[in-house]
């Protein structure tokens, strides 16, 4: 270390050497998660091995979970009375603002329905970012992109503002968060930040003109007995015109919530829609594999084996098949990752036609009709129609 140009003091070869990590430096944030998780062990949690921001107590058979994101933090738990009980240990060591109930963190609105659930949306921060766009009040379109468009880092003019490009495009990825039906659109458009066109511009005003139609749309989650794990997995082959590698996309729900899911383009060529699909069921199956660790250390075990659903029958086939064809022998080690967990039955795949394949959505631009039907089955809906839904119960 060496004292900054312009503000040397004395000896420039002396720094100083600081007692307590300042707000804003790099070790900040690490110094302060060994504080405060030195603290939660001192009270009876553990962090899971999963997720190091994920705190569990498990106290006479009651569990209290404690999620951490820098210093915002969400107590839940089995017991209102252990809850309030962590809650005052934590304000003793740590000066804390109790918020009351969860109702908003990190830009995420939380709100309860009429079915004991909640669903979670980003319409302020729509309005936020069709404001930093300059499109506060234009006019709605019923898809993200057109379902015939092909997009392609080749021809046109550039983008005269490529920073704006790279802040929407950004804003976009953090609202995937609530709205998974958007994956595909800002995955493809957010693979030309480095040199932006017209055209690709033009895509983006019109994923913010499906934001404006449906600003109040979000995910709901509902209260559910079963654990049981449901994955689709799908691929886009060559659906790239430039390198042509294709684009993987996969949906987990846990009940009939959805806790997870992606939308990636392949970092290989793949030579058939077989091996696309076998690739983006690899990363499906190493997804699943950390959901079991994580619900095991939450306490809560699966009580039976995932099911994964595909809708190439050669890729479900080439699953439990324990052959090696000459047509899948260059893709070897997913080979073996996938039909290793399929032979011990940890996991179970299936075929199923692709007009009820939900993770087309995350593949591939679809007509609206078909958006509408896939948005539903991925837990997306009008947060106004619930809640006008249960003030008429209410009442």
């Amino acid at each position: 270390m060496k004292q900054p140009p312009g503000y040397e003091q004395g000896d420039p070869s002396l720094v100083c050497k600081l007692t307590k990590a300042l707000y804003g430096l790099k070790q900040a944030p690490r110094e302060w998660y060994y504080k405060l998780a030195g603290g939660l062990r001192e009270i009876g949690f553990e962090a899971t091995k999963s997720d190091i921001s994920v705190f569990i107590q498990n106290h006479r058979g009651l569990k209290t979970y404690v999620l951490v994101y820098v210093d915002d933090i969400i107590v839940t738990g089995e017991s209102t009375e252990l809850v309030k009980e962590v809650i005052a240990k934590l304000n003793d060591k740590f000066a804390l603002k109790d918020m009351g109930d969860l109702h908003y963190f990190l830009g995420i609105q939380v709100n309860k329905t009429c079915d004991k659930g909640l669903i979670l949306t980003q319409q302020k921060y729509i309005h936020e970012l069709l404001k930093k766009a300059g499109m506060v009040g234009c006019a709605p379109c019923h898809t993200p992109l057109p379902s015939t468009v092909k997009i392609t880092a080749l021809g046109g003019s550039s983008f005269c503002d490529p920073q704006l490009y790279r802040s929407i495009i950004g804003s976009l990825q953090y609202l995937t968060i609530t709205r998974p039906e958007i994956c595909y659109s800002v995955n493809k458009l957010s693979q030309f930040v480095q040199a932006p066109l017209e055209s690709h511009w033009k895509l983006v005003k019109r994923v913010l003109r499906y934001l404006s139609g449906t600003s109040s749309y979000g995910l709901h989650l509902k209260r559910e007995t079963s654990l049981g794990i449901t994955t689709y997995s799908d691929s886009d082959w060559a659906g790239d015109p430039d390198d042509r590698k294709s684009t993987s996309g996969y949906c987990i729900f846990l009940g009939t919530n959805l806790i997870s899911w992606t939308s990636k383009k392949q970092t290989v060529v793949a030579r058939s829609s077989t091996e696309a699909e076998y690739r983006s069921m690899a990363e499906a199956v190493a997804e699943l594999t950390w959901i079991k660790t994580m619900m095991r250390e939450l306490l809560h075990p699966l009580p039976e084996a995932p099911m994964l659903y595909c809708d190439n029958l050669s890729a479900v086939l080439l699953a439990a098949n324990p052959i090696l064809h000459s047509k899948s022998k260059h893709f070897e080690i997913d080979l073996h990752f996938v039909r290793d967990f399929v032979n011990s039955k940890a996991i179970q795949v299936s075929h199923i036609p692709g007009s009820v394949q939900v993770a087309d959505i995350l593949t591939k631009a679809i007509p609206s009709e078909n958006l509408l039907h896939f948005r539903g089955r991925l837990s997306v809906h009008n947060q106004q129609q619930m809640t006008a839904t249960e003030d008429s119960g209410d009442a």
